[in-house]
């Protein structure tokens, strides 16, 4: 146990403060930017910069699930997950900086937090902990869903990013599904909407 969770932890060391890399190439690569108001693209950096910590909870999630869960095969889909979340992070991270500003300064306090529902996520057995997963990226692409209405109609490169991050969270939500997540109770899901919803709020300024 002790292991795994150093490895965990070198692991979130590099999530916040490595840039991260991603296998896939970066969607929307050969777009032109069509932003040219100021207000336009402060409000699409803040956008990018709220899914940027997002993926930050995600990993930290993952990484947490990871130590706790009991079957190797939870932990390789968890594993897989994160693997391509830290693509999300850096298309996410690479819009913001193309939109001249920053990433969060909460990202480590989220992280932490995040980690250890992680954990206690896993302690309470697979299929839990599975739903758990299955109820993050859903919410997660309720929330993609609602950026895409408030980005200016032109910004396609931010599009196309969000989009393919939707259809991702999509994905994995139907892939945690079909490996036996139990359907979380209403009240722990509003619980995770509720964070989320703070989450969405502070970075969007911070």
């Amino acid at each position: 146990m002790l292991d795994r969770l150093i490895i965990e932890f070198d692991k979130g060391l590099r999530t916040l403060l490595a840039t991260p890399a991603g296998q896939r190439p970066y969607p929307g690569a050969a777009l032109p930017e069509t932003l040219t108001e100021k207000q336009d693209k402060r409000h699409a950096a803040a956008l990018m910069r709220v899914n940027h910590t997002s993926e930050i909870c995600a990993q930290a999630i993952y990484s947490g699930q990871a130590i706790s869960v009991r079957r190797p095969e939870t932990a390789a889909t968890l594993r897989a997950t994160a693997q391509q979340g830290a693509e999300h992070l850096a298309w996410c991270e690479k819009r913001i900086k193309e939109l001249g500003s920053h990433t969060s300064l909460l990202n480590p306090l989220f992280y932490g937090g995040s980690f250890g529902l992680g954990l206690l996520a896993g302690a309470l057995g697979d299929r839990w902990s599975l739903g758990f997963a299955a109820e993050t990226e859903r919410q997660a692409g309720n929330q993609l869903a609602r950026h895409l209405e408030t980005l200016n109609a032109d910004d396609q490169k931010s599009r196309t990013i969000i989009s393919q991050i939707q259809a991702d969270a999509a994905g994995h939500a139907q892939q945690a599904a079909t490996q036996g997540a139990t359907g979380l109770p209403l009240p722990l899901k509003a619980g995770i909407r509720i964070l989320s919803n703070i989450m969405t709020t502070t970075t969007y300024h911070l």
